[in-house]
């Protein structure tokens, strides 16, 4: 059996891989979302290689966990996943964006095995996911629905909705990420419709808050451990972390919100993910 330090040092190699999937997914010369796939690649790796429950021959095994990438512009870091994980062949990743592709900007249920909802429209998957495991209670299924969220996207309405009811339902088999990296598409959030402070928010909606560094995968496996013990109430994990983790040219900085790589950046980037 693994020890501890052994899991986290294979799932911190896993996250690396991640990383190293979604620059290979952008290519050269077409946008893609690589801030914010680099700052969720280490919960990410933990969901789909430490925690979740799934089978990638049977993606619709009614006992499973359920993951909703709320957060769906970044598309590309659950693609790697799922690649990963054998839904697909890692290969295809490749062709995201391509015409005639599964593999879109946006997640597509009805065309990649693995995707639980169409996400994208920034704000809804909260809902989706609250409706998910309300469901999952009435049927018995003892799984859980995880949602990751942007720390811009909390801006939406719909998204504290969807936590009051969450919150009013005890619904305590839904574990909900805010991947707070500070920066949103065109600037750092708190300059835009600063959200803070988010813990009390969440706290006053009736959710168990779970604070940590979203880059130590120790503090994250924990945290999702945490939540499984927590009973009659929802929790939410708020993950500190950087835009573009792991590449020294995008850490920090917003452009890569939604950036282009040069085939000079494309190819540093791989070096260092190497």
């Amino acid at each position: 059996m693994k020890d501890r330090k052994e899991i986290i040092r294979e799932l911190e190699a896993k996250a690396k891989i991640l990383r190293r999937d979604v620059v290979i997914s952008m290519g050269v010369g077409v946008a893609g979302h690589l801030g914010g796939s680099n700052s969720s690649a280490d919960i990410v790796a933990a969901l789909y290689f430490y925690k979740m429950k799934y089978d990638p021959k049977d993606p619709d095994l009614a006992d499973r966990d359920r993951f909703v990438l709320s957060k769906g512009h970044v598309a590309i870091l659950q693609y790697a996943a799922l690649a990963e994980a054998g839904f697909f062949p890692v290969e295809d990743l490749k062709t995201v964006k391509a015409i005639g592709s599964y593999l879109q900007g946006h997640p597509d249920r009805l065309k990649t095995p693995g995707i639980e909802a169409g996400t994208g429209s920034l704000g809804q998957g909260l809902s989706i996911g609250l409706g998910m495991a309300l469901g999952m209670k009435l049927d018995k299924i003892p799984r859980k629905v995880y949602v990751l969220m942007g720390d811009g996207e909390v801006e939406e309405g719909q998204i504290w909705e969807a936590a009051m009811a969450a919150g009013k339902y005890k619904s305590d088999n839904l574990v909900a990420f805010v991947d707070r990296n500070g920066l949103q598409a065109n600037g750092r959030t708190a300059e835009r419709m600063d959200s803070a402070p988010l813990a009390g928010k969440w706290k006053s909606f009736g959710w168990h808050v779970i604070e940590i560094n979203g880059h130590n995968m120790e503090e994250i496996i924990e945290s999702l451990d945490a939540a499984d013990r927590v009973k009659n109430k929802p929790t939410v994990i708020i993950a500190d972390t950087v835009k573009g983790k792991g590449i020294s040219f995008a850490e920090n900085v917003v452009c890569f919100h939604n950036g282009a790589l040069t085939e000079e950046t494309y190819n540093k980037a791989l070096s260092e993910l190497s």
